[in-house]
C-alpha cells in the first residue's frame, strides 16, 4: 500500500464512543483493561506492575498524550487502548501495541485504533531516508485469533515469533562455571552505563530486527530502563575479562506479570567471547541468585528463530516455552531493509 492511499483512509468511531490521548492518571484503568483482555485470551493477567508501565511510557522521546489513544464508551468506561512507538532512530519499524476490552469486541474499535496508529506513524516518514523500507509492526499472543484476523484483514503478514521461556526450580541449579580469566561483578550506575550499553549493542548486532542507531539516543533509553526506582543494580551482572566486558545479564526483581517470578531482561555475550560457556554461566548465576532471594521461577523472552542459538542455550539451562508471541508487519513504503535478517549481514 502506498503512503498516500494510507493517509486518505478514514475509519469512524462507532456512535457513542470518544477517543483521546492518555495521561498518567489513566494508566491504572488501562492496566485493568489489559488484564481483562489477557484473561479472556491466555487465562491470566499480562501486567501487574503499574510502576513499570509508568516508567515505560516515560521513555525518552515518547509522548504519552500524543503517542497513545484511548477509546471510551458512553458510560465512561475505557474500552480500547493503543500505543504507537516511533522513538527509534531511524524509525523504520514503528511498534504498535493495543488492546480492546472484551465487553466491546465486535464493534470496530480495534479497526479504528489500528487505523489511527498507522496514520499516526506516517508523521515520522520524513525522518526515514527515502531509500529505506518503512513497515510498522504489531504482535499478539499465539492464542489471540481475533487480533490476528484483524491484522491480516488490514494487510499485515506474520514475520516472526518469540517465546517467553520459564524455569521452575525446587532446588538451586548447578553452580556456574566461568572460563579462566572471567570474573563477575555487578553494575555501578555512576560509571558503567556507557560501557554496558555498548556491550549490549555488541551482543545484539546479530539478532533479528537489530537496527544501529545513534549511541547517545540509545544510551538515554538504556539508562532510563535500568536506572529507575524499580530496578536493582545488584541484579545487573557483568562478566569481565580484565577491563573488558565479555557478557552481561541484566535482570529485573520480578516479572511484569508475576511478582513471584524473577526476570532476565537482557542476556548477551560479545562476539569475541562466544562459545566459551559465558552465557550459560551468567544464566545459572542469575537463577541461583533469584533462588536465594526466594524466587522459584525465572522467565525471559527470546526470538523463536534466534540467529545466535540462544533458544538452545535456554533449553539446555532447564527452561521451557511458556508463552508464544507472534509478530506481524505491514509495508507502507518499499525500500532497503536495514534491520538484521540473517547472520550473513
Amino acid at each position: 500500500m502506498n503512503t498516500q492511499t494510507q493517509k486518505e483512509m478514514t475509519v469512524e468511531l462507532p456512535e457513542g464512543f470518544t477517543a483521546r490521548g492518555a495521561t498518567a492518571d489513566d494508566l491504572e484503568s488501562a492496566m485493568k483493561l489489559f488484564n481483562r483482555w489477557s484473561r479472556s485470551v491466555i487465562g491470566r493477567d499480562e501486567l501487574i506492575d503499574l510502576d513499570a508501565l509508568r516508567e515505560d511510557l516515560k521513555s525518552p522521546g515518547f509522548n504519552i498524550e500524543e503517542d497513545t489513544r484511548l477509546i471510551f464508551a458512553a458510560n465512561g468506561k475505557m474500552a480500547g487502548y493503543i500505543e504507537a512507538w516511533t522513538i527509534a532512530k531511524p524509525p523504520v519499524h514503528p511498534w504498535i501495541w493495543g488492546r480492546v476490552d472484551p465487553d466491546y469486541e465486535g464493534k470496530g474499535l480495534g479497526t479504528w485504533l489500528l487505523h489511527w496508529a498507522e496514520r499516526y506513524v506516517l508523521r515520522v516518514l520524513p525522518d526515514v531516508p527515502v531509500e529505506l523500507r518503512f513497515a510498522p509492526r504489531v504482535g499478539t499472543y499465539r492464542e489471540a485469533q481475533k487480533p490476528k484476523k484483524l491484522f491480516e484483514k488490514m494487510g499485515y503478514r506474520h514475520v516472526r515469533s518469540s517465546y517467553q521461556m520459564l524455569i521452575e526450580m525446587d532446588a538451586p541449579v548447578p553452580e556456574p562455571e566461568f572460563p579462566d580469566g572471567i570474573t563477575l561483578r555487578t553494575y555501578h550506575p555512576e560509571v558503567d552505563a556507557a560501557a554496558v550499553y555498548q556491550a549490549q549493542r555488541d551482543s545484539f548486532r546479530d539478532h533479528f530486527g537489530y537496527v544501529e542507531e545513534p549511541f547517545e539516543e540509545g544510551l538515554k533509553r538504556f539508562k532510563h530502563f535500568w536506572e529507575n526506582d524499580s530496578s536493582d543494580p545488584t541484579l545487573l551482572f557483568i562478566a569481565m575479562d580484565g577491563d573488558q566486558i565479555a557478557g552481561i545479564n541484566l535482570c529485573r526483581p520480578q516479572g511484569f506479570d508475576d511478582v513471584d517470578m524473577g526476570w532476565v531482561g537482557t542476556l548477551g555475550v560479545c562476539r569475541p567471547w562466544r562459545k566459551r560457556g559465558i552465557g550459560l554461566a551468567l544464566l545459572r548465576h542469575s537463577f541461583n541468585e533469584f533462588y536465594r532471594r526466594g524466587k522459584r521461577k525465572v522467565g525471559l523472552g527470546v526470538d523463536a528463530q534466534n540467529l545466535t542459538g540462544a533458544l538452545r542455550l535456554y533449553e539446555n539451562a532447564g527452561m521451557h516455552v511458556h508463552q508464544a508471541f507472534d509478530q506481524y508487519e505491514k509495508e507502507l513504503r518499499k525500500g532497503t531493509e536495514i534491520s538484521v535478517q540473517s547472520l550473513s549481514e
